[in-house]
């Protein structure tokens, strides 16, 4: 499996495949490879000629130091990973000096409100550094489809929003959460979980099933009150948010109309690891 460290010598690669006809499927990740993430290179494979996996921590978009600093780095782990798969995947590892020289900062972006709902409540210039790195690895590795979970939906959103106001060529692909088989939506950040830890948080899925089923009869708001007394009563996991937000705007539902999506996020913190999840309520 080839592994780029540089923009210059993977542009190049790229050139040629584009001059063979190739077609080029995109997953970004920071790392941590996790089953998770092999689902949306399967996406891609199936969808694209050849898949480029960028492995890349990306400074700008964490609002808490430590929390940089903790990300796991497995780089030889991922490859070793990615090549179960098969298929022709390459892989771009470049260093925070080949992305950002030697000014690392997040541009400035307007995302339409999107930015200031959930998540963007809560980290501080997030999606600004989400913007930054996005725009740049797409300029870099050109693809024609690029594949992201719905675990990070506002995210999702975002890259959507990205791509229609800059007008950049490239097709965005949400996939479906992939979760573990107690329902825990996968994440890297899984592996600094204690085995008690990873058990209990599997609360955060069942909760939001129950939710589901709730939404059916009672307002936004009586949910939102249920879910957070189921988690003022769990011992280990502590509830930052919980959102039920139309899929339009991610806008908080006041009232719930016939002809409207809607979906429930959770971020919850436990061992002083923060996970979130979410899922469509109709």
């Amino acid at each position: 499996m080839t592994i780029f460290y540089t923009q210059n010598t993977l542009k190049n690669f790229v050139e040629a495949q584009k001059s063979a006809k190739k077609t080029i499927g995109f997953v970004p990740t920071m790392g941590a490879l996790h089953e998770g993430h092999l689902s949306l290179v399967r996406n891609a494979m199936t969808d694209t000629d050849i898949v480029c996996v960028s492995v890349f921590v990306n400074p700008t978009q964490f609002d808490n130091a430590t929390d940089l600093k903790k990300y796991p780095r497995t780089l030889d782990a991922d490859v070793a990973l990615l090549k179960t798969l098969g298929g022709n995947i390459f892989v771009y590892a470049p260093s925070v000096e080949d992305i950002y020289d030697t000014d690392v900062h997040a541009e400035k972006f307007s995302f339409d409100g999107l930015e200031f709902e959930m998540e963007g409540k809560f980290r501080t210039g997030h999606f600004d550094g989400v913007g930054t790195i996005v725009k740049r690895l797409f300029e870099i590795v050109t693809p024609n489809k690029a594949y992201f979970g719905e675990k990070d939906f506002q995210q999702l959103m975002i890259i959507k929003k990205l791509v229609s106001k800059y007008k950049l060529p490239v097709q965005i692909v949400g996939c479906d959460i992939h979760r573990e088989a107690s329902g825990l939506a996968m994440s890297s950040r899984n592996q600094r979980l204690s085995k008690e830890a990873r058990k209990e948080s599997a609360f955060i899925y069942k909760t939001l099933l129950e939710a589901k089923k709730k939404f059916g009869t009672k307002s936004a708001m009586q949910v939102k009150e249920w879910v957070q007394k189921q988690f003022n009563k769990h011992p280990l996991l502590t509830l930052e948010y919980v959102e039920i937000a139309n899929i339009k705007n991610l806008k908080t539902v006041k009232r719930k109309s016939k002809n409207q999506t809607y979906r429930i996020f959770i971020a919850a913190f436990i061992e002083n690891i923060r996970l979130i999840d979410n899922l469509a309520l109709n």
